[in-house]
């Protein structure tokens, strides 16, 4: 779909709720271009293409606010919803959080999002797929299952100040899973370019985690030190991360809530970006869905919490400005980015002395939001330390601790950062592997 088509589309239904009745309105539509090539049995077992539009609204009559996403193949049934939404406006109250909608800043395009490589591997996704069975079988594993998508999307945002964005992007995100005996062994990647060398790395990681676990012992429950793999930090700060929107805030649904920027909630060898101005990232764009200009910023910065991530609305009511981290209702991250430190993989596992590995997590539940309590299981390979070296596999095992005794107990960071992205790792997240001491674990026997 051309960038003129997409502005129509966006402009026509703006316009369709403005004459409807609405006083504010911003729309911003989506055209996807997919391939996924899903792997069953250490083998291609399906090839799916698909075309993805759709339009997300905004819209305001009377400082009530309504927002939802709607299908565009077929505009007549864009209109019926819009007008349904109007029907339903007066049966909610003005919205506490309600301020206008901003005026567009000037639109700065941000280079890198689109890979020729990637487009054309949408069209013959085969040499990937060929480079991923490869990989995985480099390892003596029975078997291995997963997926790899590529996507090129364009989005657009129109609304009633006059903007009109619009920004082209390509991204990929993979995920294997491998099986050898009792043992098994997961990793992922996202990232908006093609790049063979990482994807095999996804396969052979992977595999050569299920290696090292076929054989698995009991290993006591209590506090440990552990190393957390890319796979796990990436989904706790995912959880970290989100912590920092003010809505979360908002709503108790955070460790930040009795915090303010300049106090210290972490050690002082953690730096957290929320980082949209990163091109390889898939959450990478140069303009929120307000309109307004997207930067790079420290969540947490040498262990002090430093910003607090804004919509214009949550803004006006804290008493601060935007952020750039609109999403279409409640600010939102883009891109987690975690500074590295300086130690390498073998340096990390000779100053943790004893304890584990953990390379991937399922199921992070929060017990409590402010005190940040949670639990969450262990799966795939977990890997025993002793002396500073690997020695054996542990079977399954829980972490339950508190986000913010993880974030103060942080000993080093790794010097070689990897992208993240799959189900357990929503949000883009760059992260080195890291060493956290006396971390508590309990039994898991489901």
């Amino acid at each position: 779909m051309s960038r003129e088509m997409l502005i129509e589309i966006g402009e026509k239904i703006k316009q369709h709720a403005l004459k409807a009745g609405f006083e504010e309105v911003a729309v911003m539509t989506y055209s996807r271009e997919s391939v996924m090539v899903k792997f069953a049995n250490g083998e291609p077992s399906v090839v799916q293409n698909w075309t993805d539009r759709v339009a997300g609204v905004y819209l305001v009559k009377g400082q009530r606010i309504l927002g939802t996403d709607i299908p565009i193949h077929n505009l007549d049934q864009v209109y019926k919803t819009i007008d349904s939404l109007l029907t339903m406006h007066e049966k909610i109250p003005p919205s506490m959080l309600y301020a206008p909608l901003p005026s567009p800043e000037k639109h700065e395009p941000l280079p890198g999002l689109v890979d020729q490589k990637l487009l054309k591997a949408i069209e013959d996704p085969s040499p990937v797929s060929e480079a991923i069975v490869e990989s995985a079988n480099r390892y003596k594993i029975d078997t291995f299952a997963g997926m790899v998508q590529l996507t090129y999307e364009q989005k657009c945002l129109v609304n009633s100040k006059d903007a009109q964005l619009v920004e082209d992007s390509t991204y990929l995100k993979v995920y294997l899973r491998s099986f050898a005996g009792d043992g098994s062994g997961q990793w992922s990647l996202g990232s908006r370019r093609l790049d063979m060398k990482k994807i095999e790395e996804v396969a052979e990681t992977a595999s050569r985690f299920a290696y090292e676990s076929r054989r698995q012992e009991e290993y006591p429950p209590g506090k440990t030190n552990i190393l957390l793999s890319p796979m796990v930090a990436g989904n706790f700060f995912n959880y970290i991360a989100d912590m920092a929107t003010a809505s979360s805030i908002m709503m108790g649904f955070s460790i930040f809530m009795n915090k303010k920027p300049g106090e210290r909630v972490a050690t002082e060898k953690l730096t957290l970006l929320d980082d949209p101005r990163n091109p390889e990232l898939p959450g990478s764009t140069s303009f929120d869905d307000e309109g307004l200009r997207t930067y790079s910023k420290p969540i947490i910065e040498k262990g002090v919490l430093s910003n607090i991530l804004h919509n214009t609305k949550t803004a006006s009511k804290m008493g601060g400005k935007s952020t750039g981290n609109a999403g279409m209702i409640f600010p939102r991250v883009w891109n987690i980015n975690i500074h590295p430190g300086d130690h390498s993989f073998e340096e990390l596992l000779a100053e943790m002395k004893e304890g584990l590995v953990v390379t991937n997590n399922w199921y992070t539940r929060l017990q409590n939001y402010i005190e940040g309590t949670f639990s969450t299981i262990l799966r795939d390979a977990i890997l025993i330390v002793k002396n500073g070296e690997i020695v054996g596999a542990a079977k399954k095992l829980r972490i339950a601790d508190s986000f913010p005794r993880i974030l103060q107990n942080i000993v080093a960071l790794g010097k070689e950062t990897y992208d993240m992205y799959w189900w357990e790792v929503e949000t883009p997240t760059r992260t080195p592997y890291i060493l956290v001491k006396e971390v508590g674990t309990s039994k898991h026997t489901a």
